[in-house]
């Protein structure tokens, strides 16, 4: 997933924070607030961003009800902020909060900072809880030298949304959207010829979902476990391939994620198939494309690929001022099974905790999926989903990776040649960081 997805991701989801309640830097909304009721022996400051900021605000009477004594205090701030602003904290050593969410576009950055606490150590002794959640995500947020430096509260298993109406308009089966690349794109041509919707909005998004095909436990995503550069290996190649096979075919939109032409394509109806985090179906329900409820359908991604796209983690510095505190709000987030549903219900977040992946909310029909139990498919993706590490230049990665790809696309540069400039450039930056 690009770097650009999270990003505008989580500024779409803070308009909707915004809508619903004001979240000040340091204060909950009224409607959450925690009022001790005597002085509180402590504060623990949790430093976090929309939405996740949402799982706290409901977790707040819990917390108090177990912690009396501890002020819980919610320090958010909007998604780049957030991290610019962490990122700074950790290389001054000053303004450190006790837990700090930290999305997964950065996870690998910051996970690899020496900043952080390893969780795996006593008193917290994480690697005892590992097997309580989804395998692919305890590998997310794990750091050099196997230190566990973050825990998983919500991950985002992907998933190939479509509207049914217009692959029935078509003539188009979700089997063939599905089986393979090649009669994804085939699909998309007769979907185009048939309705005159794109069967995608950006080429970038086949790129991207391409890049994981293949991947095995252990296996990195850029990079190699010694730190070598992959971008000129053959899973980049037909990533590559694909998604310029897409844009000369006219399939794509051109639509970036999370602007008003990507938004709009969806609300009229201008978007066959998006790949994206099983979170989508809640953005497009709550503020994207409302009124397409029923229209819908979820399905597996193309050519068997199981990826993920996002996830929230929290971690504790090492210069925390209340780390106890701090690993019981880790563990309240993450592993009590309420509160992992109450997320769920609040936030459309996909739960972390196996435990709740066994509950009979994971069963319920989607309305806005015309009543598929899409949740079932979902829990399935989860559990498959390769164990891959991260690296703490992913993200330094995704950005030059995308930029050389639109380069390809739009100026015809030659495959071979961007990835060879991907790779010099990646090295060059990386050693200069």
């Amino acid at each position: 997933m690009s770097d650009l997805h999270l990003t505008r991701r989580s500024a779409a989801r803070a308009l909707l924070v915004a809508g619903a309640a004001a979240v000040l830097p340091g204060t909950f909304p009224a409607a959450a607030q925690v009022i001790p009721t005597r002085a509180p022996a402590s504060v623990l400051r949790v430093a976090t961003f929309p939405d996740l900021d949402r799982a706290a605000i409901a977790a707040a009477p819990r917390w108090r009800a177990l912690h009396p004594d501890v002020e819980l205090k919610l320090l958010s701030m909007q998604y780049a902020d957030h991290h610019l602003s962490m990122t700074t904290a950790l290389a001054t050593g000053s303004g450190l909060p006790d837990v700090m969410a930290i999305d997964l576009r950065y996870i690998g950055k910051f996970a690899g900072s020496g900043g952080f606490v390893d969780l795996n150590q006593a008193p917290f002794n994480a690697g005892a809880h590992a097997d309580e959640y989804v395998r692919f995500a305890m590998a997310q947020g794990a750091g050099p030298n196997g230190a566990q430096v973050a825990i998983p509260a919500d991950l985002g298993p992907g998933t190939l949304i479509y509207r049914k109406d217009l692959l029935d308009q078509a003539g188009v089966s979700e089997a063939e959207i599905t089986r393979d690349w090649s009669a994804y794109l085939a699909a998309g041509e007769r979907i185009r010829k048939a309705t005159g919707a794109y069967l995608m909005a950006d080429a970038a998004d086949l790129r991207d979902i391409a890049l994981r095909q293949g991947l095995r436990d252990g296996e990195g995503l850029y990079f190699d476990a010694d730190g070598r550069v992959l971008v000129e290996s053959a899973r980049f190649r037909q990533a590559f391939e694909l998604g310029r096979a897409a844009r000369r075919a006219g399939l794509d939109a051109r639509a970036i994620a999370w602007t008003n032409d990507w938004a709009a394509g969806f609300k009229q109806g201008r978007i066959a198939t998006q790949m994206m985090g099983a979170w989508l179906v809640g953005q497009l329900r709550n503020w994207i494309a409302p009124q397409t409820a029923g229209l819908w359908r979820s399905a597996p991604l193309p050519g068997g690929v199981r990826a993920a796209y996002g996830g929230s983690f929290y971690a504790i510095p090492k210069k925390a001022a209340n780390k106890t505190a701090a690993w019981d709000f880790i563990r309240l987030m993450t592993a009590d099974a309420q509160v992992q549903l109450e997320s769920l219900q609040v936030r459309d977040s996909f739960p972390a905790m196996r435990a709740v992946l066994r509950d009979p909310a994971m069963d319920e029909p989607i309305a806005f999926l015309g009543g598929q139990r899409a949740r079932r498919l979902w829990r399935e993706t989860a559990a498959s989903i390769p164990a891959i590490p991260v690296n703490r230049f992913d993200a330094l990665a995704t950005t030059v990776i995308r930029d050389e790809f639109e380069r390809v696309v739009a100026k015809g540069k030659a495959i071979a040649e961007a990835l060879a400039d991907a790779r010099y450039l990646i090295e060059r930056r990386a050693r200069r960081r």
